[in-house]
Parts: structure tokens; C-alpha cells; sequence
């Protein structure tokens, strides 16, 4: 197994391509890309064997902007018998156990498809599959629930269509929990606007649970650049944030009626926080050219007029992960060059759409 899997949105082929060529090279690892549009994975196969491995285990998932989740992978495995498909996947795993694979370190097993209409046909058979070929590798002593072994892994089968599936594996402390590596969310029918979802998976990805007390809570304050109607600031005055809500539009009434916003009917871009007031989180979800909004951003934390900053950069219809890497060497560059240490990261969440999210903390000044 020399190849990665990499699941993302149906349409993001090329960014994904682009990224991963980059991020293995930086590793020294070299490869080539191979996608179909509107897919919803890319595979990259290594030159050098057990550089798959290699990339699985030390290029964090939570890095690549564009990608949900990241498996290795043997040769796509075709028209398999419907008698049978059992054999031919126990037979992939065995004549690819080696230094770099084991699957009695395996703790679990994953069926799944891409995240595309065509592949959610499928699903359902993955569903019934899944508990035969469970019970098929539990009888190769494998899949040892609740494993905490070092360099443990979870058994992944990705089915492309029919009779056709890649067989891999992904390391369990550097995959996505999430089936299909997407976080799925139940709407609140009280909230103003279906995009309060994209906070909310914001929140959950960026902030880990334990720390979420210290970024919510009573005591702090937010503002939030192009507010109306109010999706995103429901999510913050949910977790009892106080929020300045700046937009020309009109704020949900609900939210006037908790008593934890103040609507500053005022321009996002020329809006400046109150005087003696320390704004903890800036969140922004206007609909603007993303270079504008990561200066906008910026400018907030080089001013010091924020801590920390959620924000979503809306991007072009070409040349998307080239705007992506504009943006965020601007920001990372302006920061640097200011002497001001931050925490950035960025994805592609499963709620945007052609946009992605960016989370930038400021650790201290130097």
C-alpha cells in the first residue's frame, strides 16, 4: 500500500491535488495526483515505498485545509465477485502486511463512500457489509475495540461504485472520527439562518471541548462583523457571550430579547470596537473578496482590538487554492513582521461551501 485516499467535497478535486503535492514535498516525499472531478477523493501515489505510511502518521490531518479525511490505500480493487467480496479484501490486507503495515494493530473497521450522490446509492450496502467483514477479521485476530496501542489503526474500505473499493488504513490519533469524515449537525429551529451550522462546526473543530469554557462564557465579549440576521451570533450568545452585532440589516428579535447583544447598525469595515472595551473573539462572515476580509481581519489583531478571530473567506470560482495560499501567507507574513505570535488554522468545513474557515489566535507579543 504506496497510495493515499484523500475524501473531500465533491468538486475540490483540483485544491486537494494541489495541496497534498505541496504539503508531502515540504516532508520530501514525492508523488503524483490522480482525480476525476466531482469525485469527491483524489489518490496520491507515492514514489518511494512506505512514503504513504510515512505521510499518514506525520502530516497532521488537521492541516490540510481541503481535506476530511486521509487513508492509505493498495490498488483499487475491481469487479468483485458478488458471491464473494470478502476474500479478495483479506487477501489485499495479508499480501500488503509488511514493516510499515500490521492489521492485528487494528481497533476498528470503516466501510464508507465518497461524499457524492452517485456513492450515497451505495451506502446502504456498505451498512450490511460492514457487519460480515467485521466478523470476517475479528476470525484473522484482528480488531482488537478499544486498542490503545501505540500506533494503532482503524481498517477502512472506500467503495468508489459498485464491485470497486480501495482497501487502507488510517492512523486512529490522525483521522477524522466523523463517517466520511464529515461532522453532520442538527439544525436549531430557533436560530436565524441555517449559516449559525457553520459556526457551530467551527467551534467544535478549532476549539477543542475542554478549553471551550475558557472561549465561552459569561465574561466575554465578541463582536460580529456583518451580523444580520444573526446566524452566527446565535451560536455565541447560546454559549452566554456578550456580542456587538455589526450590520445595516436587521437582528432577529430573539436575539434582542436575551439581553446579550448590542446591533451597531454600522459599516463592518470601518467599524472599531468600544473605547476601554477588550473584544475577546471576532467572527466575520461577510460576503466579500477574501483578501479584503484577511486584511479586515489583520488589521483587528495587529491593532490588538482582538484576541482571537473565526472568519470564513469567501473564494473565486478558479484558482481557489491559490487564493487560499494568498490570503494566509499575507496574514502569516503581516503577523510575523509585527512580532506578534498566533496559532492559525484553517479547513474547508463540511457546512461551507466555496468558502473556507480560518481560525487565528494571538499567543503574545515578542
Amino acid at each position: 500500500m504506496n497510495k493515499l485516499a484523500l475524501y473531500c467535497r465533491a468538486g475540490f478535486e483540483k485544491e486537494v491535488a494541489g495541496e497534498i503535492s505541496d504539503k508531502a514535498t515540504e516532508l520530501g516525499v514525492y508523488g503524483f495526483t490522480k482525480l476525476k472531478e466531482n469525485t469527491g477523493y483524489v489518490i496520491f501515489e507515492c514514489y518511494q515505498q512506505g512514503d504513504a505510511d510515512r505521510l499518514a502518521q506525520e502530516l497532521p490531518l488537521s492541516d490540510l485545509i481541503f481535506v476530511r479525511q486521509m487513508i492509505v490505500v493498495g490498488d483499487l480493487l475491481e469487479n468483485l465477485p458478488e458471491n464473494d467480496r470478502i476474500t479478495p479484501i483479506l487477501e489485499q490486507y495479508l499480501a500488503n502486511k509488511n514493516e510499515h503495515f500490521n492489521p492485528v494493530k487494528s481497533s476498528d473497521l470503516v466501510v464508507e463512500t465518497p461524499d457524492t450522490n452517485e456513492a450515497k446509492e451505495l451506502s446502504k450496502f456498505c451498512r450490511k457489509f460492514t457487519i460480515p467483514l467485521r466478523n470476517a477479521l475479528k476470525k484473522q485476530g484482528w480488531l482488537h475495540t478499544g486498542s490503545q496501542r501505540q500506533n494503532s489503526i482503524t481498517l477502512q474500505i472506500l467503495f468508489v461504485r459498485s464491485g470497486c473499493c480501495y482497501v487502507g488504513y488510517a492512523y486512529n490519533d490522525n483521522r477524522s472520527s466523523n463517517p466520511m469524515g464529515i461532522m453532520r449537525l442538527k439544525f436549531p429551529n430557533e436560530a436565524p439562518s441555517r449559516s449559525t451550522l457553520k459556526l457551530e462546526e467551527a467551534i467544535l473543530t478549532f476549539i477543542p471541548k475542554s478549553e471551550e469554557s475558557w472561549h465561552f462564557n459569561e465574561n466575554v465579549k465578541a463582536v460580529d462583523l456583518g451580523a444580520c440576521p444573526g446566524g452566527w451570533t446565535y451560536q455565541l450568545v447560546k454559549r452566554d457571550v456578550f456580542v456587538y452585532c455589526v450590520d445595516h440589516g436587521k437582528m432577529a428579535d430573539s436575539l434582542h430579547d436575551t439581553g446579550r447583544i448590542d446591533h451597531c447598525p454600522e459599516d463592518g469595515f470601518k467599524f472599531q470596537p468600544p473605547k476601554r472595551t477588550t473584544i475577546d473573539l471576532l467572527v466575520c462572515d461577510m460576503v466579500e473578496q477574501p483578501m479584503r476580509i484577511s486584511q479586515l481581519i489583520t488589521k483587528w489583531l495587529v491593532n490588538g482590538w482582538c484576541k482571537e478571530s473565526i472568519f470564513n473567506l469567501k473564494l473565486p470560482m478558479k484558482k481557489r487554492y491559490h487564493e487560499v495560499q494568498r490570503c494566509l501567507k499575507f496574514m502569516t507574513d503581516t503577523l510575523t513582521e509585527q512580532n506578534i505570535q498566533f496559532k492559525l488554522q484553517a479547513k474547508h468545513l463540511y457546512h461551507d461551501r466555496e468558502e473556507i474557515t480560518v481560525f487565528i489566535k494571538v499567543k503574545k507579543q515578542y
